[in-house]
């Protein structure tokens, strides 16, 4: 079985047990004879999916309560296998998605790791730096550097904390293992989305056919 999560910057496949990631130039180029199952949030390869017959888009399949408008499809996938807790998926943007028995309740958006770096150089080029990944929260920063960092980690680590309460939490995403490290709770889960999407295929079992 050939699963593809298709994002803004990257296709990410799991073919059987192998994962695998190509850029958006390189999936345009892609060819298989294979049936691919897929969901997708990049609106400029809508057109270009729907040309593909051996793609079957997966996103209608999902049956999710939530009153959230505009849920994108790659949340949904994280969150379905959950019943209760927070999903932190950190990529080029870190949304985080609380679920209470089966109900999503709601939940927010931040940037990215990535493009906080850039929101910085935005502002001046003297805020270019590479974050301390190793920063401690328990003294103010005494240079520039920590003091970015310390900014962008504290913030994120102290808004994920307050929506998890005493959730259960799950990180999923190219920066997810490293978020991850800072909560005692957590879980690092590479293929959370793929694992929602496996779970609507075996609700379906036509799809296969």
């Amino acid at each position: 079985m050939l699963l593809c999560d298709i994002g803004n910057s990257n296709a990410n496949f799991l073919d059987n047990h192998k994962y695998y990631t190509l850029n958006i130039q390189q999936f345009l180029e892609f060819k298989s004879e294979q049936k691919i199952f897929y969901i997708n949030v990049n609106e400029s390869l809508k057109n270009h999916l729907k040309l593909q017959k051996n793609f079957i888009n997966l996103e209608p399949f999902f049956m999710f309560d939530t009153i959230y408008q505009g849920l994108g499809i790659d949340r949904i996938a994280a969150c379905y296998t959950i019943e209760d807790g927070v999903i932190v998926d950190a990529g080029s943007a870190i949304t985080v998605d609380i679920i209470s028995n089966s109900i999503h309740l709601g939940g927010f958006i931040l940037p990215g790791i990535a493009n906080f770096k850039k929101i910085y150089t935005h502002i001046s080029p003297r805020l270019k730096y590479e974050f301390n990944t190793q920063i401690s929260f328990d003294a103010f920063p005494q240079k520039t550097s920590d003091a970015l960092s310390y900014g962008v980690f504290k913030s994120i680590y102290l808004l994920i904390k307050d929506a998890a309460q005493n959730k259960k939490l799950y990180f999923t995403g190219g920066d997810g293992q490293f978020l991850a490290n800072y909560f005692e709770n957590a879980i690092y889960d590479k293929l959370l989305i793929f694992r929602g999407m496996k779970k609507i295929i075996q609700e379906n079992p036509n799809l296969l056919l």
